[in-house]
């Protein structure tokens, strides 16, 4: 059955108030707590006050969707699953719970409210390396709820690590849920993250430690959780859409788009989307405030605008 941006996002909002998390309005894509970043990449980034300890006004369990600019992918941008703009479902755990629950909500909300089926779901774990230590909590958690080894990667710091948001502050291993899209074929035994089929939908962040700026990593003193999952790919695979760009969020666009350009998307596919990804990335961030320049903000909207002209 279909599944809608707005039915999705309400699932996620309710499912979580029913685990005591309280609603969190959205940021600015223009962040006002961290001057090393020019937007809002995640939706933990306007929290990091509170992940570093200060008590929060609604409590330590919260919740919401997120919108979130990211261009250190863009000339990813023009594939099935890249978004240069792109809103994120988040929950947090402020020094509240920890690994266990955090998966067992993770996985009840996926397999429970969204009713992904146990053999086309798979994750990955933090492997260890000389920062921090293999995670073998997570990997036993995800066993006891039925997950086998097959489906349980082990991967390095460059998978398996999130944060921090900007050059310091809190990060930690995390641990990523996937999910089987390849329509042409059965889900294999053994997961592995380089198959294309298995498309991320999740991502447990793990926040043990904080990054200092001398580059050292430090046990924090609050333990946090920071969960993360796209919108739009988690629709994309519920409606069992390989290309994001399929799904009702981009459907009027792409129309748009091929009524003035007198062309079909089935045939322009990397320059439509490319056009599309830009134009609403654009319009987010001129709402916020921001116009093209040749420094910061600027320059990056500046840099959407033209490299969806010249696609």
């Amino acid at each position: 059955m279909a599944i809608t941006r707005k039915e999705l996002i309400k699932k996620y909002i309710e499912f979580f108030k029913t685990k005591q998390h309280k609603e969190i309005p959205n940021a600015s894509l223009i962040p006002s707590n961290d001057p090393t970043v020019l937007f809002t990449t995640a939706g933990m980034q306007p929290l990091v006050p509170y992940l570093s300890g200060q008590p929060h006004p609604l409590g330590k369990r919260l919740v919401n969707v997120q919108r979130c600019i990211r261009t250190g992918d863009i000339d990813e941008v023009g594939d099935t699953t890249h978004h240069t703009f792109f809103e994120m479902m988040g929950n947090w755990s402020l020094g509240d719970y920890w690994k266990e629950d955090a998966i067992k909500y993770t996985f009840e909300f996926h397999t429970k409210i969204l009713k992904i089926p146990l053999e086309k779901y798979a994750v990955s774990v933090f492997a260890g390396d000389n920062d921090a230590k293999k995670d073998e909590e997570s990997e036993n958690t995800w066993q006891k709820l039925g997950i086998t080894q097959e489906r349980i990667a082990f991967l390095p710091k460059k998978d398996n690590w999130w944060g921090p948001a900007g050059q310091v502050g809190p990060c930690g291993p995390d641990t990523e849920m996937f999910y089987w899209s390849d329509k042409s074929k059965k889900a294999p035994k053994k997961f592995n993250s380089e198959d294309k089929g298995w498309i991320e939908i999740g991502n447990n962040v793990l926040m043990q430690y904080f990054k200092g700026k001398e580059g050292n990593y430090n046990i924090a003193k609050q333990r946090n959780i920071d969960f993360g999952g796209g919108v739009e790919r988690t629709l994309a695979a519920l409606n069992g859409f390989e290309d994001n760009y399929l799904t009702e969020i981009w459907h009027p666009l792409i129309k748009g788009i091929e009524k003035i350009s007198h062309k079909k998307y089935d045939q322009h596919k990397k320059e439509m989307r490319i056009i599309a990804d830009h134009i609403k990335a654009s319009v987010f961030i001129i709402a916020d405030g921001i116009f093209p320049s040749n420094i910061g903000q600027g320059y990056v909207l500046r840099r959407l605008i033209r490299r969806a002209i010249r696609y």
